[in-house]
């Protein structure tokens, strides 16, 4: 059986339930060093663990912040830009469509990825994310003529909690290239679900 509801790896905890909807972040290994977010892990851990669930949230959401605010700035190698990169990395998102989730929305930005997916009942997160990388990950290095870890082991994923919260998070998705500066408009990102003329995302 795969692990299902709360788990914990690496900085960040994880919820796991089949159905949910899932808003996702991973990136590549060296976009953010792991000195940092052991700084960030040193100051925020009391409140991380705190028993006050609101105190709780609200620590994971400066944590998100940070980790975005850094990865927007466009550390490391940022290897997605290159279009044959991010092009393998979107066919991985599409691959498992309907078969372990409900792909709703993309952004596949220099050094990191945005997803926005609708579990399947049968099919753990950490499993669709491991699938993600390790195929990915395996044609870029080759691709690349690189060696060694591509993504970073651990990765973001929040829970959509109502309406509200699942169109705001596709239009975060679809914007992060304006933020970052990249583009002016959102539609002309190619390596995007609004991009790439996915369908109208539903719930």
């Amino acid at each position: 059986m795969e692990p299902k509801g709360h788990h914990r790896r690496g900085y960040l905890p994880h919820r796991d339930y089949g159905g949910a909807l899932q808003a996702i972040t991973f990136r590549q290994a060296d976009s953010l060093p792991a000195h940092i977010v052991d700084s960030w892990k040193q100051e925020l851990q009391p409140l991380l663990y705190s028993p006050d669930a609101q105190i709780k949230e609200t620590t994971r959401h400066e944590l998100l912040r940070r980790i975005t605010r850094y990865e927007d700035a466009g550390h490391g190698s940022c290897e997605l830009r290159h279009p044959e990169v991010a092009s393998i990395i979107q066919e991985a998102l599409i691959l498992d469509h309907d078969k372990r989730y409900r792909l709703i929305a993309w952004c596949i930005m220099p050094n990191h990825v945005h997803v926005l997916i609708r579990q399947h009942d049968h099919t753990s997160l950490q499993t669709i994310i491991h699938s993600w990388k390790g195929r990915s990950a395996r044609i870029i290095n080759l691709h690349l003529n690189r060696q060694g870890a591509f993504w970073a082991r651990d990765y973001f994923d929040r829970a959509i909690r109502d309406s509200d919260h699942f169109w705001k998070c596709i239009s975060y998705i679809h914007h992060n290239p304006v933020r970052a500066g990249l583009i002016q408009d959102p539609k002309d990102w190619p390596y995007s679900s609004l991009g790439h003329g996915w369908p109208q995302p539903r719930q």
